[in-house]
């Protein structure tokens, strides 16, 4: 395999207990700080996840944790992987992520969806709406978003936002890449391909991002764009280890299904990746099984990101 000039890696660690593995409240502060001493110094970006809940367990607010992040970590750039629409008013959404990108340098990339979880948006009193409206309601909050940022001050009224005579000062300069998340094909890659500077796909094995590649590509089309201005990123979770058996036994049934994780050595770990930049993707944000220990990160470091570098 050649060397690549173009593939980047972001680093997404847990904001609480997930599907990978648990945390401890006990020690989480000090474990996150450890792993992230770590990875800012081999990834690009670092990005927090935007949920409140995972059942009863251990789990800290998006925002809260990029803020922290953010002051100890000047280097890196910052993303969410990404914020629910429906989670904070899109126009206070449009200042506080004005207010980070002034406080950052510039380092924001504002990575945006119409959220999925009913259980979590019942739990905390949030209506939810289908699919299709909670995607014409981000496209809404999009919208507002770019006026605010933009217009000084800014009035806008769409079917679900609006602002009169508003002013988000200092506006974001430059504003930040606008990621949305999503491959409904009929609707979210439209919004994607009107709106996003960022595709964050979850459809990740080759054959099915191959026919979102596609319809993204449709879409563009209708708004006289070229889908290449469309930069393309993609979620991994990683079961990293010399032995193979070990790590795919490790990962067990999250290897299935339509979103699997990646479990097996840093050849295969090498060649994996390889497949995803050959379809077109320019970022891929690695979350680590082993957290908060640090072996597979640091594998992951001296063995497969020097391919890439």
């Amino acid at each position: 395999m050649t060397a690549s000039h173009r593939l980047q890696f972001g680093y997404n660690p847990p904001t609480g207990d997930r599907l990978i593995e648990p945390v401890d409240p006990r020690t989480y502060t000090k474990d996150l700080q450890g792993v992230l001493d770590v990875a800012s110094r081999y990834f690009s970006s670092l990005w927090i996840s935007d949920h409140h809940m995972t059942g009863d367990r251990f789990r800290l607010e998006c925002w809260s944790v990029l803020m922290w992040v953010a002051a100890r970590y000047p280097g890196p750039l910052l993303g969410t992987c990404v914020m629910a629409n429906s989670y904070r008013h899109p126009p206070l959404l449009a200042k506080m992520v004005a207010s980070l990108q002034y406080l950052s340098s510039g380092r924001f990339i504002f990575g945006y969806g119409a959220g999925w979880t009913e259980e979590e948006y019942v739990a905390y009193g949030y209506e939810f709406p289908s699919a299709r409206e909670r995607i014409a309601q981000l496209d809404d909050g999009v919208r507002v978003i770019k006026a605010l940022w933009t217009e000084s001050p800014a009035t806008y009224k769409g079917a679900y936002y609006a602002v009169k005579d508003a002013y988000c000062e200092p506006r974001p300069d430059p504003p930040p890449p606008l990621m949305l998340a999503g491959d409904g094909e009929r609707y979210m890659l439209r919004v994607v391909a009107e709106h996003a500077d960022w595709w964050l796909s979850y459809a990740r094995r080759p054959e099915v991002q191959r026919r979102k590649l596609a319809v993204l590509a449709e879409h563009c089309k209708s708004f006289g764009r070229d889908p290449a201005t469309i930069k393309k990123a993609a979620p991994l979770t990683v079961y990293l280890d010399r032995d193979r058996a070990a790590a795919r036994n490790r990962a067990g049934a999250k290897l299935e299904g339509e979103n699997p994780a990646f479990a097996g050595d840093p050849s295969e770990f090498r060649d994996h990746l390889a497949q995803i930049e050959e379809l077109g993707f320019e970022l891929v944000q690695l979350s680590f099984a082993g957290f908060p220990e640090t072996d597979d990160l640091k594998l992951f470091a001296d063995e497969v990101l020097p391919y890439f570098a």
